[in-house]
């Protein structure tokens, strides 16, 4: 069968935002692109609160999660 955006809504979810937040910016050359991308991943990842994950950064809710298990 054939893929469908739905077969992985997280990450298409991800570049979408990605793509909003970043769409205005001028980039001079690749390396410029591709470092203000790993800066934005690195906010997203670390730094950007989510609700849905009850006020906790991803990275700060799977540690929570790992000590619960644990």
């Amino acid at each position: 069968r054939k893929a469908t955006c739905l077969d992985n809504a997280a990450m298409e979810s991800f570049f979408h935002l990605m793509k909003a937040e970043m769409m205005d910016e001028h980039f001079e050359n690749p390396e410029s692109l591709a470092q203000a991308m790993t800066e934005w991943i690195e906010f997203y990842n670390n730094r950007r609160i989510r609700t849905k994950l009850k006020g906790k950064s991803p990275v700060q809710y799977r540690e929570l999660a790992n000590q619960l298990v644990a």
